[in-house]
């Protein structure tokens, strides 16, 4: 990372997102920008009654997640590293996988205008974490009480969802990691391989099927 970059860890619920953007922060020097979970009143309720509290829990993130980015936006962000554990744009992903089709719309303009003025303008790295067994190998012990009773069967919609998304993401680098075999958080050698792909990422989407470790 000779130049200042923007990298987001992305990917579907409980495979290390945060922790894998701290230890990225740490080797970059980086600042974070984390995504307000535990401030969502609907997500615990969500997690008991997806369909009642859908529109309510996605209404906050997307809220807390512009708020944040305007925050950005007015900072130095080509002098500094940053972090994200989330993308912004994850909001289609969440909106048409857990909401009725009469409230999935367009966003409103002056969010769609940001999007496309401020975040995209940026030099960004998208490292996507897409399979839900590592929810099922280990991570659980990391989640939250109300996430414990997230079904295999929601988080394969999800991981599904993820996938066809970025099946067709085109807006900057994307390194797609498999880490169904490997543990960035306790093996220094699987967190210094990635680090090299990353260093060595191209334009255009690569995928990174590391040797697993364990």
């Amino acid at each position: 990372m000779t130049k200042s970059k923007y990298i987001v860890v992305e990917g579907p619920i409980g495979v290390g997102k945060t922790s894998l953007a701290r230890l990225l922060a740490n080797e970059f020097q980086a600042r974070t920008v984390f995504e307000k979970v535990e401030e969502n009143p609907f997500l615990p309720k969500f997690y008991q009654a997806r369909e009642s509290y859908a529109f309510q829990n996605q209404t906050f993130f997307l809220l807390n997640r512009y708020q944040q980015q305007v925050e950005l936006s007015q900072q130095d962000l080509f002098n500094q590293n940053t972090i994200a554990d989330y993308l912004f744009a994850k909001d289609k992903i969440f909106a048409t996988l857990t909401l009725k089709q009469r409230r999935t719309k367009p966003l409103p303009a002056n969010l769609r205008a940001f999007e496309c003025s401020g975040f995209r303008s940026r030099t960004l790295w998208s490292i996507s974490r897409l399979d839900p067994k590592c929810f099922t190998k280990g991570s659980k012990k990391g989640i939250k009480k109300y996430e414990r009773g997230v079904t295999f069967e929601y988080l394969s919609e999800v991981a599904q969802a993820y996938n066809q998304f970025f099946f067709h993401y085109d807006e900057t680098p994307l390194l797609v990691v498999n880490t169904s075999e490997i543990d960035f958080v306790a093996s220094s050698k699987d967190l210094a391989d990635l680090i090299k792909e990353i260093n060595n990422m191209g334009l255009g989407t690569q995928h990174y099927i590391p040797l697993g470790s364990r």
